[in-house]
């Protein structure tokens, strides 16, 4: 017997839940708990990088190469994934991401080498982009449009809470057993993600679900995605100007552009252009490119701060981001509440403009300012970025076609993905050349002893991470002087990188208007799903 919701899309058919096997508030407690094994490893990685570099005796792009790997396997690997889910079923592409997940963490908690490390990364950002477009895409079957945003606002939450414990258990794993052990904790929380979804997930897929795969366009938009992203990743070591990030950003151009032909002559292409006449849809994907770009390339500058200019721990600087995360975790249900109730322009307006509030607010903090006034910004960021995360990510999943849910997920992941690379790099380059411009004249005014070309060079280094020298380094009052320009400098440039990501913020806002709600009964599809009792078309 089968069953469709009031409001559901016509072509989304469901079979009569029995026991808790296809039950929304189950299937939301499964894929939260895969999902926020990704989430989680996001930010624990990062903590243990340090520790992989001494036990190994690697270098710096070894290290590099760790976190590279996986966020180019991720934003590579994400729409296609998506497609998958939508092919197969989100069910069975969620478990094989989930399973995968957790083997490739024991993998690497038992690698002795670097390059096995980064082998296995790139497998576990492979696998990890199985998972977030199917969770989704089961989110978008299961639950009906009036309990989706509250939905998607808890999942927000779980994923806001993953993040923000990363730097804190990966800080106590590594002080007190061992790097592997960030990675080996990914395998309890792996099987029981797994033991959920087979005892409560069922695969809905909608009647129009695609038969077929667009080899040809899966090649070009894997391959324009992965020269994008390597080139913004790149491009502050190289330079803007040098040749390979040139390169790899107009071999982008061109791929994209590829891309975008053969989409619009494929029969069954991966990403149907039709997609974007949807206003609100097209909206929902620019807004969180720039919702990306302010919010991870602005916090970027924040662990830097927070550690060398304070003088915090990483676990301590974890702590104190907690009233951002700690906001967002909040606030995702409550503005998924709202936004089911009044729907996503109004929130997503005031959202992006407190993110833009804030983010304005923070260039303003120095050296000495209060850790308390921080937090009071890191309040307000977290208020406003809340129903922005569940807003957009509603507005692109809702307004897509049901057969395309598992596409709309992978499309809202790699918009963020491409979004905080290109604030990271931006901004990163914004705040290298202003701290090179303030440097020379912040040092002759403090009346240092002038500096050859390669010490000058390693101190604007030092300055743009906010770095002073190590005790002993100098003698006393001139160590002092010295780290007095090294932290004005690098607030110069956090600053002015601060007040651009709020000048994107605010044009984020203007993009908000453009959203709506989906309506009722949108993407129409004239066949039943096919359950995963094996029920045919």
């Amino acid at each position: 017997m089968s069953t469709t919701r009031h409001n559901e899309p016509s072509g989304v058919t469901h079979p009569a839940a029995s026991g808790l096997r296809g039950r929304p508030w189950p299937t939301l407690l499964a894929v939260a708990v895969g999902v926020m094994m990704v989430a989680l490893d996001s930010t624990i990685v990062a903590i243990a990088n340090p520790a992989i570099q001494q036990d190994l005796h690697a270098s710096l792009a070894d290290v590099q190469w760790i976190t590279n790997g996986y966020l180019l396997a991720l934003a590579v690997a994400l729409i296609t994934a998506g497609k998958l889910g939508d092919r197969f079923g989100h069910r069975q592409t969620f478990l094989l991401g989930v399973a995968g997940f957790a083997v490739t963490s024991a993998a690497i908690g038992l690698s002795d080498s670097v390059a096995a490390i980064v082998v296995f990364r790139v497998l576990q950002g492979l696998f990890g982009a199985l998972m977030q477009p199917s969770a989704l895409g089961l989110l978008r079957v299961t639950f009906p449009p009036d309990k989706l945003n509250m939905a998607i606002g808890i999942w927000s939450g779980v994923v806001g809470a993953s993040t923000a414990a990363g730097p804190i258990i990966g800080g106590l794993l590594i002080q007190h057993v061992s790097w592997e052990a960030v990675f080996f904790i990914n395998v309890p929380v792996g099987l029981a993600a797994l033991a959920f979804g087979l005892i409560i997930l069922r695969d809905a897929r909608a009647g129009h679900a695609p038969k077929s795969f667009d080899v040809s366009g899966i090649a070009l938009l894997s391959g324009a995605m992965f020269c994008l992203v390597w080139g913004l990743i790149k491009a502050p070591a190289w330079g803007w100007g040098d040749l390979r990030t040139l390169g790899f950003l107009a071999a982008s151009v061109f791929a994209f552009a590829g891309f975008t032909l053969r989409e619009s002559r494929a029969a069954e292409p991966l990403i149907p252009l039709a997609m974007f006449r949807s206003v609100p849809l097209s909206a929902g994907t620019v807004l969180m490119v720039l919702m990306a770009f302010s919010f991870i390339g602005g916090l970027f500058f924040v662990t830097f701060y927070l550690q060398n200019v304070h003088g915090l721990s990483p676990v301590d600087s974890g702590v104190h981001l907690l009233p951002l995360t700690g906001m967002m975790i909040v606030g995702a249900p409550v503005s998924g509440a709202v936004i089911s109730r009044f729907g996503p322009r109004g929130p997503l307006l005031v959202g992006m403009l407190l993110t833009a509030a804030s983010l304005w607010g923070m260039s303003t903090l120095e050296a000495d300012s209060g850790l308390g006034i921080a937090s009071l910004w890191f309040v307000l960021l977290g208020l406003g970025l809340a129903p922005v995360m569940v807003g957009t990510t509603d507005v692109i999943v809702s307004n897509a076609p049901a057969e395309l849910a598992g596409v709309a997920g992978g499309l809202q992941q790699s918009a963020m993905q491409v979004g905080g690379s290109l604030g990271t790099a931006v901004l990163g380059v914004l705040m290298a050349s202003r701290v090179s411009d303030v440097f020379p004249g912040k040092w002759a005014e403090a009346n240092l002893p002038p500096l050859g070309p390669k010490e000058a060079a390693a101190m604007e280094d030092a300055a743009k991470v906010g770095v002073s020298p190590p005790p002993g380094a100098l003698p006393g009052r001139q160590a002092e002087t010295v780290s007095d320009v090294i932290q004005s400098s690098f607030i110069s440039g956090m600053g002015l990188a601060f007040t651009v990501a709020g000048v994107v913020a605010l044009v984020a806002a203007a993009v908000a208007l453009l959203t709506k709600k989906a309506e009722p009964g949108m993407a129409p599809a004239e066949e039943p799903v096919a359950a995963a009792t094996g029920a045919q078309h």
